[in-house]
């Protein structure tokens, strides 16, 4: 992706120039001669020129070259302003002085990669900047990788705060009903509380709600703070199974009453997944609550959803890939909605507390690890949700699936 892309903000990740600073005119046309054939080479004559080029291309630029004796500010200042303005750019000095004083100064100020000495030797420069090069891409890479880890974490939080907030809500509106119900005026002995029910096993049907509800909470912070450990640890997770994964949504999401027996689920097709547990275990759980709301909203008359591992192609002529299936006989979704739902924030549920946020969610942790979901609904109804998984290297001591 280029920084000339319309729309795309600059990234250093561009970066693949070698810009030259020095007050002499045919030592800029000398180098850019000299080492053009191998570099993209820009020149400025002076450190007022060379910060007016950095601020308006500070982004294609990876390696600046200075020398340290020019009229004004030195060498020294340019590489210190920047290190502090542009720390993907690799500094590299010049000097016709390789006096300990300069070097001192280009170290300790402008934490300088290497001090060259004039007249410039071609393959000890052209191996310093080469060396340059690479170390200012591998910076970007590092800054980028940094900062796609923290967008995730933010948009993470986000969207389990809205997560979170169902189940507490529905906990608190048990806790309230019973505090309602808590009667003082029976004879009851202080050692025993009363509540009133309106059916016989009601409160005990609200506490066990509210405790599937708690610790459904639970878990989805739980699973956060594995992100935010595992943000810097990329290979920190051990290998998980697909059939795991499906069996804890399974025996840990808080099913309404009777919920639970419309779920089923076919696990024969097994497989290892790419990804960490926490981040797909949100996103099953996202799939199967979005399946149980579109049900509850209009009922069929045998609610069902279906979970499937399976393998599939994602499109007529691609390899097949292994499959996650979160399959509902639901409504259906519109078409209209359908074209926009894991792209942009659209819900039909607002009234309800929907954001819209839980596909756009699923989307960017798929295409994080290398994967596509892909959402499809017929004019008859029942919606088919996908999760396709590039493939990975199974253990050699695992047995097929």
């Amino acid at each position: 992706m280029t920084s000339d892309t319309p729309g795309l903000k600059p990234s250093s990740l561009d970066a693949h120039a070698i810009l030259l600073v020095d007050d002499e005119p045919m030592a800029l046309k000398w180098f850019a001669r000299q080492y053009g054939d191998e570099f993209v080479v820009l020149t400025a004559g002076g450190v007022a020129q060379a910060l007016d080029l950095l601020a308006q291309r500070g982004h294609e630029v990876a390696v600046l070259l200075t020398d340290y004796s020019m009229p004004g500010q030195d060498g020294v200042a340019l590489l210190s302003t920047a290190r502090r303005e542009h720390p993907h750019v690799s500094r590299l000095l010049v000097s016709a002085c390789a006096d300990k004083d300069v070097a001192m100064a280009a170290v300790n100020q402008g934490h300088v990669e290497a001090i060259l000495e004039k007249p410039l030797d071609e393959t000890i420069t052209r191996q310093a900047l080469r060396s340059a090069l690479a170390n200012s891409r591998e910076r970007a890479r590092d800054k980028a990788l940094i900062e796609r880890r923290e967008a995730t974490l933010r948009e993470t939080l986000g969207f389990l705060a809205h997560e979170v907030t169902t189940p507490l809500a529905t906990v608190s509106g048990y806790l309230t009903a019973m505090r309602d119900r808590h009667l003082d005026a029976l004879g009851c002995r202080p050692e025993v509380a009363c509540i009133g029910q309106r059916r016989p096993g009601e409160v005990k049907a609200m506490l066990e709600a509210a405790l599937r509800r708690s610790d459904y909470a639970q878990s989805l912070v739980s699973s956060f703070v594995q992100t935010a450990r595992d943000a810097y640890h990329a290979d920190s997770s051990a290998s998980l199974r697909a059939s795991d994964l499906v069996q804890a949504v399974l025996d840990e999401y808080p099913f309404e009453e009777g919920e639970a027996v419309w779920l089923g689920c076919d696990l024969a097709r097994d497989f290892t997944l790419p990804g960490r547990r926490d981040l797909l275990y949100l996103v099953i759980c996202t799939l199967v609550k979005n399946a149980l709301m579109a049900l509850r909203a209009a009922p069929p008359g045998q609610p069902r959803v279906h979970l499937l591992l399976e393998q599939g192609s994602p499109a007529p002529g691609l390899p097949l890939q292994s499959v996650i299936r979160v399959i509902d006989n639901g409504p259906g979704i519109a078409p209209e909605v359908l074209r926009r739902l894991t792209h942009e924030p659209v819900t039909t549920r607002a009234a309800s507390g929907g954001s819209g946020m839980g596909l756009v969610f699923c989307q960017r942790v798929m295409t994080s690890m290398g994967g596509t979901i892909e959402v499809r609904s017929g004019p008859d109804g029942g919606t088919v949700v996908s999760l396709y998984f590039p493939p990975i290297q199974e253990h050699p001591d695992e047995e097929p699936t």
